[in-house]
C-alpha cells in the first residue's frame, strides 16, 4: 500500500480548528462544518479516495456494489469521502462497506448523503461522518456513477488524493499543492498557543494571554 506519508503523520497531530486557523491565515478554503462524526472515535486523517453515486444506469462494465471499488483501492492513509446529493433518500454506505472498509484498515469515512447501519460502524468502532442516516437501501434507488473522480461535498470539491482531517469540529479538505505550507502555519499556531495555556496555567491573566498579539495572531 505504498510508503507512509509524512504529511500524513503530521495531519494526525493537528486538531481541526488549528489547521482551520491556518487555513484563515493563508487564505486557504477547505472548512465543511455539516458533516457530524457518528461513530468511531478520535480524529482521523489520510488521503481521499472519492465515490460518486447518482441515478440512473451505472456506467458500462460488470456489476459491482457501490463503494466496493474504493475499499480495494483503500488502505490505512485513506479516506473514503462519498457524495450522495441526489435528493434520493438512500444509502450511500452501510454495513457490510464497512466491514469492509475496516479488514482494509481505511482510516474512514466522509459521507455527503445517508449512511445505513450506523449502530454496525459504532460497533465495529469505525470512524464515519455524515450529515444524515436512513435505514434505506440503495438498491433500486442510486448507484455508483464514478469512482476517483470529483465530488462534491458540502460547498468544495474534492478531488483523489486530496488530503483530508476530521474530527468533532469539522471536515478539512487540502489541495497537496496547499499541504507543507498550510502544515507549517498550523503548527505554529499549535506552538504558540500551547505556550498560551502554560501562561494561563501558571497564573498570568488570561486578558494578558488573550491580548492584542493573539487578536492579531492569523494576520502573522
Amino acid at each position: 500500500m505504498g510508503e507512509a506519508d509524512p504529511y500524513v503523520a503530521r495531519l494526525r497531530k493537528l486538531d481541526c480548528c488549528a489547521i482551520s486557523d491556518a487555513m484563515d491565515r493563508l487564505k486557504i478554503g477547505g472548512q465543511v462544518t455539516s458533516l457530524r462524526q457518528l461513530s468511531g472515535t478520535g480524529r482521523i486523517a489520510g488521503r481521499a479516495v472519492t465515490v460518486r453515486l447518482g441515478t440512473g444506469d451505472p456506467p458500462p462494465g460488470p456489476p459491482r456494489h457501490l463503494g466496493t471499488t474504493a475499499i480495494g483501492l483503500s488502505g490505512p492513509e485513506s479516506i473514503i469521502v462519498v457524495e450522495q446529493r441526489t435528493g434520493v433518500e438512500a444509502g450511500c454506505w452501510g454495513g457490510l462497506l464497512t466491514l469492509g472498509a475496516k479488514v482494509r484498515q481505511v482510516a474512514g469515512v466522509i459521507a455527503d448523503g445517508p449512511v445505513r447501519d450506523i449502530d454496525e460502524a459504532q460497533g465495529y468502532d469505525f470512524p464515519i461522518f455524515t450529515n444524515r442516516t436512513t435505514c434505506l437501501t440503495a438498491r433500486g434507488r442510486v448507484v455508483e456513477k464514478e469512482t476517483n473522480g470529483p465530488v462534491t461535498i458540502g460547498d468544495l470539491v474534492v478531488e483523489p488524493d486530496d488530503y483530508v482531517v476530521a474530527d468533532q469540529s469539522a471536515c478539512l479538505f487540502i489541495k497537496p499543492a496547499d499541504i507543507g505550507r498550510l502544515l507549517d502555519a498550523a503548527e505554529e499556531i499549535v506552538a504558540r498557543e500551547a505556550a498560551m495555556a502554560k501562561a494561563i496555567l501558571s497564573g498570568t491573566p488570561i486578558s494578558e494571554v488573550m491580548g492584542g498579539n493573539y487578536e492579531h495572531m492569523l494576520q502573522q
